[in-house]
């Protein structure tokens, strides 16, 4: 393995080790729940995201919403691309969704269509503090996918100018491919079973992603992204990522950066180079070409 994954596996758990010792006990689990709540919003708004007092500009007159993937969270998932896009002049939000009753810390668990009405509930929230029309979405593995729900089947695309997915798993997976992310949340193993709602959702063929697709995978008014990666272990095979339709641009990081090893959380949590593609695709009309020193 390269050095560069152990040190990520180690990040992800030095975050998540924490959550994990503690999913039993249910009075513990739901201290420790309201304990991670107020400490990701202060952790958030000290790094400049989840600010409601911030106004966009004529720059970048859209907030941008982030959503993290399964079993991530609003903060651990974007220790690295919110404060990018803060310094970018952008304002940033992210949510948690998808919890499951006396699990803490790890979220995306939930039925999806029931996490897609969350996410619909907090983007009215963000356009009402930032008194902006419409708002643009980055999602990494699930939450680039959730959101297409949100804009097909709850009026979301009024409300978003642009979907950007990073890894999302727009057509499906497999459970064994899910059983991938077992390194990065250590205490998870119970959870990776079809019991668990999102993970049914997600496998390929199931009814939650034939009815999301069916008709075609996307609806006007509303800009995608894909950004995938040819090591992606999770969702495979890497391109069943991309989506087919108008307004669509798919990209794989390799054929910007041929050195670009990142797999399915590092593409999302700390690539630069499909970080550098999320502010391209915020704002096309100033893009800057994507290199390996992006």
């Amino acid at each position: 393995m390269l050095p560069w994954r152990r040190a990520l596996r180690a990040f992800a758990a030095a975050l998540l080790v924490t959550g994990a010792a503690t999913l039993t006990p249910t009075a513990t689990a739901s201290a420790a729940s309201a304990t991670a709540t107020a400490t990701a919003a202060e952790t958030t708004t000290s790094r400049g995201w989840n600010d409601y007092s911030c106004k966009p500009s004529a720059a970048h007159p859209r907030p941008v919403v982030l959503v993290h993937g399964t079993f991530g969270n609003s903060v651990d998932n974007w220790l690295v691309l919110a404060p990018y896009l803060v310094r970018r002049g952008y304002c940033v939000y992210s949510l948690d969704y998808g919890q499951l009753k006396d699990v803490p810390f790890f979220h995306g668990l939930g039925p999806i269509d029931k996490s897609a009405e969350q996410l619909d509930a907090f983007v009215d929230k963000v356009l009402a503090a930032t008194d902006a029309k419409e708002a643009d979405l980055v999602g990494h593995s699930q939450g680039g996918m959730m959101p297409r729900h949100y804009l097909k089947f709850l009026g979301g695309a009024d409300k978003v100018n642009a979907l950007i997915g990073l890894a999302p798993d727009n057509h499906g997976t497999t459970l064994l491919g899910l059983t991938k992310l077992l390194p990065y949340f250590p205490g998870i193993e119970h959870l990776l079973t079809t019991k668990t709602p999102s993970l049914a959702d997600q496998v390929a063929g199931s009814p939650f992603l034939t009815r999301l697709n069916a008709g075609g995978d996307t609806v006007p008014g509303v800009r995608y992204t894909v950004i995938a990666t040819k090591y992606d272990q999770v969702v495979t095979p890497y391109r069943s990522q991309f989506l087919d339709g108008p307004d669509v641009r798919n990209v794989t990081v390799q054929d910007l950066c041929g050195i670009d090893a990142s797999e399915h959380v590092a593409v999302g949590v700390a690539d630069r180079v499909a970080h550098h593609e999320v502010a391209n695709a915020l704002d096309p009309e100033h893009a800057t070409p994507t290199t390996c020193l992006s």
